[in-house]
């Protein structure tokens, strides 16, 4: 790229020194004096290999920026993957550290190319103006100095335009975030019977038609104002090109320079203007470019905060049972002052089966990402095996649990993979995918897919993908945590879209092959807390009853409320 922006740099001038002799050549002609038709030849020749070479560079050049764009992207799109590993799941819920991840994704791609070859692009056109400079000196050396003095306003005005545009793009990371959402929820596959019976679509147009228009309205004033800013410093540069352009005609009317020296003279200038003119707006595209490459940076520097809490972190040891206990536990979802989780202590013994139960919103999931250390607590602490859990080493720490989120993924992948997912760094044979497959009852409609366990399952890239049902999905994601071998089984009311039948099934099986692991099961449907050792009544993040299934049903508590109110209603539909 260096050497093609020397050529690229230092052609122009071959060109118009050549285009110059031949002009120069036929008006001698034209003036009665003799030459052989062989020297106007040879000096074509020489145009015709200029322009066959600038136009082979050229696409030499336009090819190796389509191929390195593509090593840039990937490299830079690594870098975002990367980093996105390590971030915690905390960040996610801070707005301003989503906009600088959506600028950084979105830009990925286009920014560092965009600056490497605008590098490039300003060092050719240094190049080219040094060389035209030197050209019309030979004429006047207020002429260059003139173009340059007319170029500062339109390179101010750049700048300024530029930066302007960067600090709107991020104010209105908000809004494009918004179109972006309201345009894809409108075509996701999963959303497209509800949109269509519930005749959302027409909302979602408006919704998306009102963020444009005020994103739109902002960029259009400020597009409106640079062009016409712009306008105005391109007037005092034609003014001022016009009257270099009079002064040499005056010299080739006078016979102080030749025709094709004329044209070499006036083509200094264009290249002279446009070059500054080129540069001005390569750097404001820089300049801009860095802008958000800034945020690029700013994003990849964005550190941890769910780190070791000591400068040699504790190793956990596998393969045994795990005593879990919370001590006076509160936690806060960042920039929000209500405490989700409230004071909370109790104590899960080595083997226990806990089951958690409450109404929707009681904090049920939250105590399970504080448990997991997604997050960490706002106040008190989580003791494992009589250590603080910010002790250990954070991977190490999640490599204990097999979890199954209330939320879990879908894997546009083969069921195998998806039942894989569950243990990735384990080696195992297809035996082992199977027996958890089976454990989960997954294996009922995976026998009947076309290929199997091979099976690739959603249409998002193969066409013989098959679309599970939720219900589907669910066991699939209970095959993970069955296949992961973990220390720490935790089932998150995965079997919310399962009847009771299957999910009691599932329960049974959980409790049998759990083998004296810990293990805990969120559901909202009760019966399946009946073989827990331990139940942990969750009520507005507080911790109101824990005991037996029968020590709770004695007390005659909020227990004993939910568990016969859900018995009546079935018994009620029996």
């Amino acid at each position: 790229m260096l050497f093609m922006a020397v050529f690229n740099g230092v052609a122009p001038v071959i060109g118009s020194l050549i285009s110059a002799k031949i002009l120069n050549t036929l008006a001698e002609v034209y003036s009665g004096v003799e030459l052989a038709f062989g020297v106007i030849s040879v000096l074509l020749i020489y145009q015709f290999l200029y322009t066959f070479l600038e136009s082979a560079v050229s696409m030499a050049y336009s090819t190796l920026i389509t191929v390195s764009g593509e090593l840039v992207a990937k490299h830079v799109k690594m870098k975002i993957m990367n980093k996105a590993k390590t971030i915690d799941i905390v960040s996610y819920d801070e707005p301003d550290f989503y906009s600088r991840m959506e600028n950084a994704n979105r830009e990925a791609g286009m920014r560092p190319l965009q600056i490497m070859s605008s590098s490039f692009l300003m060092f050719s056109n240094i190049v080219s103006i040094i060389s035209f400079v030197a050209i019309l000196f030979a004429v006047s050396a207020v002429a260059p100095l003139l173009i340059a003095l007319v170029s500062i306003p339109q390179a101010i005005i750049s700048m300024r335009f530029s930066k302007k545009n960067v600090d709107y793009m991020f104010r209105s990371s908000k809004k494009r975030r918004q179109m972006e959402y309201y345009a894809s929820t409108i075509v996701n596959k999963d959303l497209a019977k509800e949109i269509r019976v519930l005749n959302l679509g027409d909302t979602f147009c408006e919704k998306y038609d009102e963020a444009f228009e005020e994103y739109y309205k902002g960029l259009k004033k400020l597009q409106i104002h640079a062009c016409l800013w712009n306008l105005a410093a391109r007037i005092l540069m034609n003014a001022v090109y016009c009257l270099i352009y009079i002064y040499l005609a005056k010299g080739v009317f006078e016979g102080l320079y030749a025709v094709g020296d004329f044209s070499l003279y006036t083509g200094a200038i264009s290249t002279i203007g446009n070059g500054i003119g080129q540069i001005i707006i390569i750097s404001s595209s820089i300049y801009e470019g860095t802008l958000f490459i800034n945020n690029l940076i700013s994003f990849l520097n964005e550190k941890p905060k769910v780190v070791p809490s000591v400068l040699n972190p504790r190793h956990v040891e596998r393969n045994r049972g795990h005593r879990i206990v919370f001590e006076n536990v509160s936690f806060s979802y960042p920039g929000n002052d209500r405490e989700v989780i409230k004071n909370m202590s109790f104590v899960i013994e080595p083997g226990e089966a806990i089951v958690i139960v409450g109404l929707n919103g009681a904090g049920k999931t939250t105590l399970i990402k504080l448990l997991t250390r997604l997050y960490d607590p706002s106040s008190g602490k989580i003791l494992l095996d009589g250590r603080d859990i910010r002790e250990y080493d954070v991977k190490e720490l999640y490599a204990i649990f097999g979890i199954v989120f209330q939320d879990f993924g879908k894997y546009a992948v083969t069921a195998a993979e998806n039942i894989e997912f569950g243990d990735i760094s384990a080696i195992r044979e297809r035996d082992d995918i199977i027996a958890a497959a089976e454990q989960s009852g997954a294996n009922i409609f995976i026998d009947k897919l076309p290929k199997k366990y091979d099976t690739p399952l959603m249409r998002f890239f193969e066409e013989e993908g098959i679309e599970l049902s939720i219900g589907q999905w669910q066991k699939l994601s209970i095959a993970r945590a069955f296949y992961s071998q973990s220390d720490i089984l935790i089932l998150d009311e995965p079997t919310a879209s399962l009847d009771p039948i299957a999910e009691q099934e599932i329960f049974n099986k959980f409790n049998i092959l759990r083998k004296g692991k810990t293990s805990i099961f969120i559901s909202h449907r009760l019966s399946s807390a009946t073989l827990a050792d331990k139940i942990l009544v969750i009520e507005d993040g507080e911790l109101i009853e824990s005991g037996s299934h029968l020590e709770l049903m004695k007390k005659g508590g909020r227990y004993r409320e939910l568990f016969t109110t859900q018995a009546e209603r079935y018994i009620q539909k029996i």
